[in-house]
């Protein structure tokens, strides 16, 4: 089908967006049609907003318009539990449960030798940093059930293994290979409730 330009240039926009596919960014781009001017002015500075106010947080990786997340600067938080993630999906998926009252820790990746990724192409550096400033901390660990979660999970824990630090893992039932941010409120909330202790 041969598209005006403009509603052309707006549908090849929607689909470079994850799950979008032709005829979903087909409706997207036709649905602009329905919106007003001053919406569509400001969704335009929504997205703008999104590329030039959002950073890392520098204390967890977290997404944030300040130097430091609203998680890392909350006192209600307890800076003593810090739960290991991969990406910044999961972090609002733990958040979305709305149950943990810990900190967060974003790895920004795996380690997988296979793709040339080590300790050192991931944040587990600055882990450590924060972990030595704390009293009687304890780590969450929670990857995915993958050979790449297991493998950074064991690196995790022999860095720590002669230090007073706690480390747990969430409970198995999460499906092999499984999304932390795909995973149901429930299954979630279970398996860090059931978390389990790997450090002794």
């Amino acid at each position: 089908m041969v598209y005006p330009t403009s509603l052309n240039k707006a549908k090849n926009y929607f689909e470079k967006f994850p799950g979008i596919g032709g005829k979903s960014a087909e409706r997207l781009a036709l649905h602009l049609l329905n919106m007003s001017l001053e919406e569509i002015e400001d969704f335009a500075t929504s997205i703008k907003e999104v590329k030039t106010k959002l950073k890392e947080c520098t204390i967890c990786g977290n997404l944030s318009e300040e130097d430091i997340c609203s998680i890392c600067s909350s006192s209600t938080r307890n800076k003593n539990l810090i739960c290991v993630l991969e990406d910044k999906k999961s972090l609002f998926a733990f958040e979305n449960v709305g149950h943990f009252n810990g900190v967060y820790h974003i790895l920004g990746g795996l380690i997988s030798p296979l793709d040339d990724i080590g300790p050192e192409n991931i944040n587990i550096k600055g882990l450590v940093e924060r972990v030595e400033k704390l009293e009687n901390p304890e780590i969450i660990i929670a990857l995915k059930s993958s050979l790449e979660g297991q493998t950074t999970t064991l690196y995790i824990k022999k860095i720590f293994e002669k230090k007073k630090v706690e480390i747990s893992r969430l409970s198995y039932g999460i499906p092999m290979n499984a999304e932390i941010d795909y995973l149901d409120e429930i299954t979630l909330d279970r398996a860090l409730e059931d978390r389990k202790i790997i450090s002794e």
